[in-house]
């Protein structure tokens, strides 16, 4: 059979060059998204940055820890707790001890600042170590030292608590010539990559960040831990260091968005590729019916014609899948370049080389010969029931649309589709709004709609004005199998391009009208610099006249759900008398004024969400308390957090005040005097509602246009493969107009225009199912009280559509072409 199989694909090469060259970018990109994802596994541990020349590194507690019947459980807490002074105390008996403190800083007045300079206490700087390249150490209190080149040495600089002066310059040092404590000099134009630092005294830098989280002890690390007896304050020393250095662990957290944006463009690109290579050769051996026919009158059993199917793919499988892994090789180190150059990625991270190890390759190379012989074998079937009388058939017309196979699995996968969104919708509707569930989803409704597309072929192609448009619509018609194989790969680009970018933009449009809903204040004030507000400003505020005042902090809560799973929930806290004046909350139960010191407002996707019953939290910075539940709130899109008073905001700082303007007041002077409170911005409502709406970040929108890419490629392979396969073989039709007295033009004409009826056909599908998806979606929405809505994403669609319509045009121009030339004497 191999031989025959052999013989057959040289013979035919043409007919399998679109399975081919399909299969074998399919096997490159799971190449290419198989090493992405070996490389993205693990993150490689940073050395330390601030404290790399420091002998110990106390800090106070940062985790929080609950033990429960199955071990012990962690979460980050979201204010790490001073060291306490007991220990502090006991600390500074064995050496010096240097408190540190990080602030944010804005300033204005040199036009290099960066936006995210940072402020330290000028002790910590020789811990890093920092050396001056130019001037001397920060004296009085309007004094800094900047690091970088930014600023020089007499640069004057505007910041929130007043006006600086810059007075020296620095950088860090190379690890060979660093030495614990000493400050030497440090040659020129060695700036660091981790930080821009702003250094104030020590003085004013407590003034401006009261509180210190950890500290530098320069004494013996054994001693420093026998002096140490909490055991929630954790001792660093080593490459442990690390932990005490800002965010030290986003290279993992970037990481793992990589492996959410490469699993999601592998995964498409596997279910593309399947879909793709099945429906070619499907359409590849029906349009073979005489040769099987030829064959079985010549004595050739259905097992013989099934595993001549099997081994042509066999074939193409090993030969496309090794092909696939070579360019997949050569591609993975340009996919690493872009998400790097893009911003996606950390600049040491890198695809390829030894440390992916084989695994990628032969996931991929088995991948695409599975697919391959998955894709044949109901084509191998459906060829094997080909009646020798076949081989006697001449005209191209379509029998039955469907096979009695195709319609039950295709009816089969649109029950599913239909009772798994039901009983989603039943059961946990939230669960369509994650990025998982309305990535996956429609795809098993793609496949159901593309299966069955054939019957809706008559339906949807309209009656056509002149000779050439009914011709057209006759032939959509009559070739019913070709139309559909046409139609299916534009199916999926165009319901892929509404229903992914389609679901995104939905729920963002929900949750910008949550926000319009919520929002009852006139104004919004936020901090212009850093993430809180200092008391004096709040003050400020509170003062202008006219104005009814809730400020509120940003705090988490942490729940032992089932007695195992220690679950964070996002959470304000706010007073609850001024809240109720200038927020409108989606109370479903209780009442929001009955909140005070003794009580939290909870959302219905807790475990416990009675009114009156009690449930234990800890707060943001670790404290436990039981609380009492004053009133349950819906869940909405997932924006609705748990409120709790000031008392219990664990630590957190104002970084919001809502200001609502009395009956009386004019809002354009309220507006003006709170603008001239130094340190804040002041947005209107409309503003904050603005602000508030969700934005597609970098990651996602390369995810959609890698998933839209390949996508859109595999339509015009799979395109061009079946126009091509059916313009060979309507020769003879072609003539035949030819005889009749068409011309070159009309011909050119229809062929275009029974492609265009195709493109037409799978854009309607994929807008219907692209309609059933977020219909789905809005109707979760609606179940989970947030405003329901379904945002269409017209451009997206346009482009695709349009980039789909071209390909069938030039396909169908280019492969009819050849078949009006006369043929040779």
């Amino acid at each position: 059979m191999l031989s025959v199989a052999w013989h057959t694909l040289r013979a035919r090469w043409a007919a399998f060059a679109g399975s081919f060259v399909a299969l074998a970018l399919g096997v490159a990109l799971l190449t290419v998204m198989g090493q992405a994802l070996a490389a993205s596994l693990e993150a490689p541990e940073r050395a330390p940055e601030r404290f790399a020349a420091a002998p110990v590194v106390v800090r106070g507690q940062d985790t929080l820890r609950v033990a429960t019947s199955t071990g012990e459980r962690t979460k980050e807490l979201a204010r790490p707790r001073p060291v306490p002074p007991g220990t502090v105390a006991a600390l500074r008996a064995l050496g010096p001890v240097t408190e540190d403190r990080s602030f944010p800083v804005r300033a204005y007045g040199a036009r290099a600042a960066p936006d995210d300079l940072v402020g330290h206490p000028w002790s910590t700087a020789r811990f890093a170590p920092y050396r001056l390249t130019a001037g001397r150490a920060p004296a009085a209190a309007d004094e800094v030292v900047t690091s970088g080149d930014w600023a020089t040495v007499g640069t004057r600089l505007h910041t929130a608590d007043g006006p600086v002066r810059v007075v020296g310059t620095v950088t860090t040092a190379s690890e060979a010539e660093r030495e614990p404590v000493r400050e030497p000099e440090l040659e020129p134009g060695h700036e660091p990559g981790f930080e821009h630092a702003v250094f104030y005294p020590d003085a004013q830098a407590a003034l401006l960040a009261p509180q210190s989280t950890q500290l530098v002890v320069e004494a013996d690390a054994a001693a420093v831990r026998a002096a140490v007896t909490d055991e929630d304050v954790r001792v660093l020393t080593g490459n442990a260091r690390r932990l005490a250095d800002a965010d030290p662990d986003r290279d993992a957290e970037a990481l793992t968005a990589l492996n959410a944006l490469f699993g999601t463009a592998g995964g498409v690109a596997a279910f593309v590729s399947v879909f793709v290579v099945a429906s070619t050769f499907a359409f590849a051996v029906d349009r073979r019916r005489r040769e099987f026919g030829l064959l079985r009158t010549a004595g050739a059993t259905p097992g013989q014609i099934r595993r001549t199917v099997l081994a042509e793919a066999l074939l193409i499988g090993t030969l496309a899948s090794a092909t696939g892994c070579v360019l997949g090789r050569y591609g993975a180190p340009h996919l690493a370049s872009l998400v790097v150059d893009g911003g996606l990625a950390p600049k040491w991270y890198a695809i390829g080389g030894p440390s992916a190890g084989v695994w990628p390759y032969h996931l991929a190379f088995w991948t695409g010969l599975l697919v391959a012989l998955c894709g044949a074998l109901a084509a191998s079937w459906r060829a094997g029931r080909t009646a020798p009388v076949q081989a006697l058939r001449e005209a191209s017309v379509d029998g039955r649309a469907l096979t009695r196979g195709r319609r039950a699995c295709g009816t089969a996968l649109l029950l599913t589709a239909v009772a798994t969104l039901a009983y989603t919708l039943a059961t946990d509707p939230g669960e369509l709004l994650h990025r998982k569930s309305y990535i996956s989803r429609p795809l098993l409704l793609i496949t159901s709609v593309a299966l069955l597309s054939p019957l809706t072929v008559r339906r949807l192609v309209p009656r056509l004005p002149g000779a050439v448009g009914q011709l057209a619509r006759a032939g959509a018609v009559a070739g019913v199998r070709r139309t559909a194989a046409v139609a299916a790969p534009v199916l999926v680009t165009v319901a892929l391009a509404g229903s992914l970018p389609g679901a995104t933009a939905t729920i963002g449009a929900a949750r910008a009208a949550e926000v319009e809903r919520r929002t009852v204040a006139d104004f919004v004030v936020t901090p212009r610099d850093g993430t809180t507000l200092r008391a004096g400003t709040v003050e400020q505020v509170r003062q202008v006249p006219g104005t009814l005042v809730s400020a509120s902090s940003a705090t988490d809560v942490f729940t032992l759900e089932d007695g195992v799973a220690l679950v964070k929930s996002e959470a304000r806290a706010a007073d609850p008398a001024l809240l109720a004046g200038t927020a409108r909350l989606p109370v479903t139960a209780g009442r929001l004024t009955d909140l005070d010191d003794g009580s939290i407002v909870v959302t219905e996707e807790w475990a416990r969400h009675r009114v009156g019953r009690t449930v234990r939290v800890w707060l943001g910075d670790g404290t436990p308390k039981t609380l009492r539940i004053a009133a349950v709130l819906s869940i909405g899109t997932g924006d609705n957090g748990a409120y709790v008073t000031p008392a219990n905001a664990g630590g957190g700082g104002v970084d919001r005040v809502d200001v609502r303007v009395r009956a009386g007041a004019d809002p354009a002077e309220v507006g003006a005097r709170l603008r001239n409170v130094d340190g804040v911005r002041v947005l209107s409502r409309t503003q904050w509602v603005r602000a508030a709406h969700p934005q597609t970040n970098a990651t996602t929108r390369l995810g959609m246009l890698l998933v839209l890419g390949i996508a859109l490629l595999y339509t015009g392979i799979s395109v061009a493969n079946t126009l091509a396969m059916a313009a060979a073989e309507r020769r003879a039709d072609l003539t035949a107009l030819r005889r009749a007295g068409a011309t070159s033009g009309q011909i050119l004409r229809l062929a275009a225009t029974e492609a265009l009826i195709a493109v037409a056909v799978g854009t309607l599908l994929g807008l219907l199912v692209t309609a059933v998806n977020l219909t789905g979606l809005s109707a979760a929405l609606h179940l989970l009280s947030a405003p329901p809505a379904i945002a269409l994403p017209w451009q997206a669609l346009t482009w695709t559509t349009a980039a789909c319509a071209l390909l069938a045009t030039v396909t169908a121009l280019t492969s009819t072409t050849p078949a009006l030339r006369p043929p040779r004497p």
